[in-house]
């Protein structure tokens, strides 16, 4: 349920700095309960609605199917911490009018004052306590998004029922049927100015306790603003439109193609004045007509677009204005530039695309003490180039110095971080808990060795059934928070794919430096 941090809104090593728990002193991402709260309108709106259209529908009657049978043992696991979230999950159990036989949270030791220094360490170890007091137990089922958690949840459980093959086993029960279910992994954020506010508050807790001695690995951060690239952005009919035109080489699935069609740049980096002067302010609006297509080497495609109309001011930094459509895997929207030949259009296949000029923002956290950003650590990757004549105006201002992102950035991971691109995990049926509610006469649950917090039950359900079916319906038109349509079908000439509205602002036109 919980949304992960937008990779459309903050550089890379500060999505992993954010889901770092030993880079906060209040914990990061996944300690912060504020961050579920903001889940959808927050707390205050979702929870008179029961978070309707948030949940995945199909493992909700998947709990509610399990909680009617007397012999099953309905479980949600999840490794939220105790202190930081039981009431919380408390409030959207009760919303949804789930019933589950235990809730566990990670506490902050066990019954034996164990550590848990990560997850899936306290899962197995709730796991192995059920399965030791269930002793006539003849099955486990496990539905579990994080694929790392799948595969060793699958390993945990063959080698327990290998120890229960022993002659000499301390544990007097049969091996079980086990199965670990992998459900359907998908992404959702919040709203970007929530979630920004919400970064700063945390930022600005972490600052106020190490101000007052507390402990972090990282000392005090800010939140920056770094101006990627400035252009002209395309809106998301005009690319499916766009990505119409593309012509993929027989044989070349589109799992190696990268769609973007979503942008004519101007410049990398913000405007300098000499730009302003001639594309406007933010916000200004420019047609284009899409006259020609090309493509390099036949691994980058892109669509040769003109000013409408024709007389309009404009500015690119590439030598002609273009839009790059897709790109094969290894390819680079730079050599977009190096195309020669373009093929044009007939007039009844030309069309008009809509753009807004707009700066193309990322935010990364910064050490205040040192002024480095996480996303600029050993990334020297500047370079100047000659200035350009555009199709109708002077030469653009020499000073072409650009940023150009570097490649994926090692950041802050551990156990507790979740994947860029997926939802946080774990919780579904037939799991352990610490909240616990006895069964009807003749299934006397376990005497639970963790903190009972309240005899309140119910969960969410999580994740998606085996089968990955995509639930479709309620807002954004989707039923769960990790339930996102991926497979729509875009364009009049069938192709199947999912247009990636990427952060890359389209080539730029590289030359050595003289001398």
């Amino acid at each position: 349920m919980t949304p992960l941090p937008n990779p459309k809104l903050w550089s890379k090593p500060s999505i992993g700095f954010l889901q770092t728990q030993e880079a906060f002193a209040n914990g990061g991402w996944w300690h912060d309960h504020r961050i579920l709260e903001a889940t959808g309108e927050g707390i205050e709106k979702e929870e008179l609605r029961a978070w309707n259209g948030w949940w995945n529908e199909r493992i909700v009657d998947l709990v509610k199917l399990s909680v009617q049978q007397s012999d099953a043992l309905t479980i949600l696991l999840t490794g939220r911490s105790e202190d930081n979230f039981a009431e919380l999950i408390k409030r959207m159990v009760a919303s949804k009018e789930l019933e589950f036989d235990m809730i566990c949270l990670k506490p902050q030791a066990g019954p034996n004052n164990q550590i848990f220094n990560n997850t899936m360490g306290f899962k197995q170890a709730i796991l192995k306590d059920l399965l030791c007091t269930y002793t006539e137990a003849n099955e486990v089922k496990v539905y579990e998004d994080r694929p790392n958690h799948v595969r060793t949840f699958r390993e945990y459980l063959d080698r327990l029922n290998k120890e229960l093959l022993v002659p000499v086993a301390t544990t007097l029960r049969k091996p079980t049927m086990a199965e670990v279910i992998q459900v359907a992994d998908m992404m959702t954020t919040l709203d970007p100015v929530i979630e920004t506010a919400e970064i700063q508050r945390m930022i600005h807790a972490h600052n106020t306790s190490l101000s007052n001695g507390g402990q972090s690995q990282s000392g005090l951060c800010a939140i920056k603003r770094h101006v990627f690239y400035t252009g002209y952005l395309i809106g998301p009919v005009d690319t499916l439109k766009l990505l119409d035109l593309v012509p993929l080489p027989q044989g070349i699935s589109e799992h190696e193609v990268k769609f973007l069609a979503n942008s004519i740049l101007i410049t990398a980096g913000p405007f300098t004045p000499y730009i302003r002067d001639r594309v406007g302010d933010i916000g200004h609006k420019q047609a284009w007509q899409v006259i020609g297509i090309g493509a390099y080497e036949g691994r980058v495609f892109a669509a040769r677009v003109a000013p409408v109309p024709a007389d309009a001011p404009y500015h690119t930094d590439n030598p002609v204005p273009l839009v790059v459509l897709a790109l094969l895997r290894g390819a680079h929207p730079a050599d977009a530039s190096r195309i020669q030949n373009w093929q044009p259009l007939s007039s009844d296949k030309q069309f008009i695309v809509q753009t807004e000029v707009e700066e193309k923002i990322q935010l990364h956290i910064e050490r205040v003490a040192d002024g480095r950003g996480y996303n600029e650590r050993n990334s020297n990757n500047r370079f100047t180039k000659k200035p350009r004549l555009n199709d109708n105006g002077p030469a653009a201002e020499k000073d072409h110095s650009r940023f150009v992102p570097s490649g994926p950035h090692k950041g802050f991971f551990n156990d507790e971080n979740r994947r860029v691109n997926g939802p946080p995990g774990g919780n579904g049926v037939h799991k352990g808990a610490n909240l616990h509610r006895g069964k009807p006469a003749g299934h006397d649950g376990p005497q639970s060795r963790y903190p009972i917090r309240s005899h309140n039950r119910g969960a969410r359900g999580v994740a998606n059934n085996r089968a990955g079916s995509r639930m479709r319906g309620g807002r954004g038109g989707y039923k769960s928070l990790d339930d996102v349509q991926s497979n729509a079908r875009f364009g009049s000439q069938g192709n199947s794919y999912q247009p990636n509205y990427d952060d890359n602002p389209g080539p730029t036109v590289t030359s050595a430096p003289n001398g």
